[in-house]
């Protein structure tokens, strides 16, 4: 029995967030080519321009698109502000590790990290949802987990940026979801947690004569870009997270990925090894392993009458 065409609510709202999420990811897999741009300015002090004017941009768009506040009162409760205090630190530990890696030439080692994640967002699903691992979501996490073991053996030094960004922002996804927050209020109220933090740095920053901010226009203006790009692809994903099914955005994920591992060797030139590659060659096959089951479900829905 074929399933019922989709109405056409349906329909476009699961087109906008396809392309709400095609954009989100295109826009993270050329966020490489900002940061250096963005020198002699630190890392820290990157990640407080980003914190700071990501809130001023979101503030705008809630003002301007008359966003209703009653999200608000929900959010500030016992249940959810706990999850969005763990979404903002971890996001914003997701942020300094990538804007360090890049400017310190590992984006080979970041766009690894974005490889692995929507293998360890299947883990995620088991451990913190209960959901049931399906035999080619564990052969593709093994294969991925081989592949890392693989790069490790030799290449220690930049495995970390890997990991970690895998694991922030995987949890950072499993947080939101639990957490239910609106799109643009879940930013608002991620960034607000963390301004304190990013205020501090940069008033210390300004008393010490160290700040780039206000150095020149140039600088300044790409500080502020920073801080609205990185506001930007977050509230595209969270568009497009609840309007598609979770295999589709599975598969968007390593849309950012690929480009970031494309500038590493081009643009950034960095070198990689033959275990690397060896390494890299298994992530790859796990993530085909995974995307096929993907395609297969997808398949099987629309084939099949629910």
């Amino acid at each position: 029995m074929t399933a019922p065409a989709p109405t056409p609510d349906a329909a476009a709202e699961r087109s906008r967030g396809l392309a709400s999420g095609i954009a989100a990811y295109v826009i993270w897999g050329f966020f490489p080519l900002l940061f250096p741009l963005l020198k002699p300015a630190g890392a820290f002090e990157i990640l407080a321009h980003r914190i700071i004017w990501s809130l001023v941009a979101v503030a705008l768009a809630l003002v301007l698109l008359r966003h209703p506040w009653g999200w608000l009162r929900s959010a500030l409760t016992r249940e959810r502000l706990p999850r969005i205090v763990a979404a903002a630190f971890l996001v914003g530990l997701n942020w300094l590790v990538f804007i360090w890696a890049v400017n310190s030439n590992h984006v080979v080692e970041a766009s690894l990290g974005y490889f692995i994640n929507p293998l360890l967002n299947i883990v995620l699903g088991v451990l913190i949802f209960g959901e049931r691992m399906s035999r080619a979501g564990l052969a593709g996490t093994l294969l991925a987990t081989a592949g890392v073991a693989v790069i490790a053996w030799e290449n220690w030094a930049g495995l970390w940026v890997s990991l970690t960004l895998a694991l922030t922002f995987g949890l950072y996804g499993a947080v939101k979801k639990k957490a239910s927050a609106p799109p643009l209020g879940g930013l608002f109220l991620e960034s607000a947690i963390l301004l304190p933090f990013a205020l501090a740095y940069w008033g210390w920053l300004v008393v010490t004569g160290a700040s780039q901010f206000g150095a020149d226009a140039r600088t300044s203006g790409l500080l502020i870009l920073a801080g609205v790009l990185t506001a930007l692809p977050l509230w595209l994903f969270a568009i497009a997270a609840p309007r598609l099914p979770f295999g589709v955005v599975g598969i968007l994920q390593y849309l950012g990925p690929t480009i970031q591992f494309a500038l590493g060797l081009t643009v950034f030139g960095q070198h990689v090894s033959a275990s690397y590659w060896a390494g890299l060659v298994l992530v790859w096959v796990g993530s085909v392993v995974y995307l096929r089951s993907v395609f297969a479900r997808t398949r099987g829905g629309r084939a099949t009458a629910p």
